[in-house]
């Protein structure tokens, strides 16, 4: 069996910005963190300016750091999936605690019903082990809904383990069958 590697990590290049606004950034900074930046401070210094006004010297911080905070640890490669971001991970986390996840049935040939899907007690309960014992615990308790067993029918998770295989010309000659091709052939 043949086995081949990935090798595109290693031809990602990071286009740099060395000017801004005529400001010499020296070595660059990367543009795309940089426009990740500035979306970021336009989501968050919007509302603010509508809700509270221009910052005042102590208020500034609000407005100026937590953007940067984001900027800075969510441009920078996740230790978990080498690929991505630590923003898109933490995207991807936060919109199945809050969304769910719809599951994959047959392949998806049939979807799934809304008894199939995992309940909000099953995706929050470990982020909320504390405040369940805490003076809060009935108000979390009714937000994540009642304990509930597994569907009737719903079994432990499947693992997959898929492993791709290259097929040379003579074993697709096989699977195929020399009949189809032989008629292919005539017509």
């Amino acid at each position: 069996m043949r086995s081949g590697h990935t090798y595109t990590r290693h031809f990602e290049l990071e286009t740099k910005q060395h000017e801004l606004m005529g400001l010499d950034l020296g070595e660059g900074a990367p543009r795309r963190a940089l426009v990740l930046g500035l979306c970021l401070y336009a989501l968050w210094v919007t509302p603010l300016l509508f809700l509270f006004g221009f910052p005042s010297k102590i208020s500034f911080t609000a407005y100026f750091l937590p953007p940067l905070i984001t900027t800075v640890y969510g441009t920078q490669r996740s230790r978990v999936v080498d690929r991505r971001w630590n923003i898109t991970r933490w995207s991807i986390a936060f919109r199945y605690l809050v969304l769910g996840h719809r599951p994959i049935i047959c392949g998806g040939r049939r979807a799934a019903s809304r008894s199939e899907w995992i309940s909000r007690r099953a995706r929050w309960s470990t982020k909320f082990e504390i405040l369940l014992e805490s003076p809060l615990g009935g108000l979390v308790e009714r937000w994540l809904g009642a304990e509930q067993s597994a569907p009737t029918g719903a079994g432990a998770p499947i693992r997959l383990a898929a492993r791709p295989r290259l097929f040379g010309p003579d074993a697709v000659v096989r699977a195929y069958g020399r009949r189809a091709l032989k008629q292919r052939g005539t017509t």
